[in-house]
């Protein structure tokens, strides 16, 4: 990964008086998180992050729609939410900060009004598994974005990062293999669709 060069790239996105929107998408476990935080960090002020994962159907709600077991799914987050959310960053209003929620993996949920968007900053960075997704009410996604990159990363690397991920914040071991099994991987497989749809695909090494 071309680390400065992938700053270049999202600067020039990044011109006062212009709102953009950059994605970037790819599996559970890749980095999507790490990148859009380091290139935010590196634009200064001129970039911030809103992270899909904001989106997450809290845990009563998934509790209550028998889909807790799933959570990572397509079904278990608010897409329409968040188009909507994308929509209004796309034309900003003049003197009105935009509040979007941030994700807390420490709960493990969604919390309200977390990350202002003041409507000056020329670029929004956001991240997330279904950007590039074409089902359903996560169709309306891709449109909103100027670019979009995909990261791609050594499966095996990828699900041991994920592995250590779950534990670090609080799952046991042996749990946390059988999730990402059963349902990360599930997941993985259904972004990896929408590889072809990036604009930049961006490979990764293990560091």
């Amino acid at each position: 990964m071309d680390v400065p060069a992938l700053t270049a790239r999202a600067r020039r996105l990044a011109v006062p008086g212009h709102r953009r929107l950059l994605g970037i998408a790819g599996p559970p476990g890749v980095g999507k998180s790490t990148l859009a935080a380091l290139l935010v960090e590196r634009l200064g002020g001129l970039a911030v992050l809103v992270p899909m994962d904001g989106f997450h159907l809290a845990g009563a709600e998934l509790e209550r729609l028998g889909r807790a077991d799933r959570k990572g799914a397509p079904d278990t987050f608010d897409a329409t939410g968040y188009a909507a959310l994308l929509a209004r960053l796309r034309t900003p209003e003049p003197g009105a900060v935009v509040y979007a929620p941030a994700f807390d993996r420490s709960l493990e949920e969604p919390v309200a009004g977390s990350l202002p968007v003041p409507p000056e900053t020329p670029l929004v960075v956001t991240e997330g598994n279904y950007l590039l997704h074409d089902e359903g009410p996560w169709a309306a996604v891709r449109p909103l974005l100027d670019e979009v990159w995909f990261l791609d990363l050594d499966p095996e690397v990828r699900v041991r990062r994920l592995v250590e991920r779950h534990v670090r914040f609080g799952k046991e071991r042996g749990y946390a293999e059988r999730w990402v099994r059963d349902s990360d991987e599930a997941n993985a497989r259904l972004v990896a669709r929408g590889r072809g749809r990036a604009d930049l695909v961006v490979g990764l090494g293990d560091d």
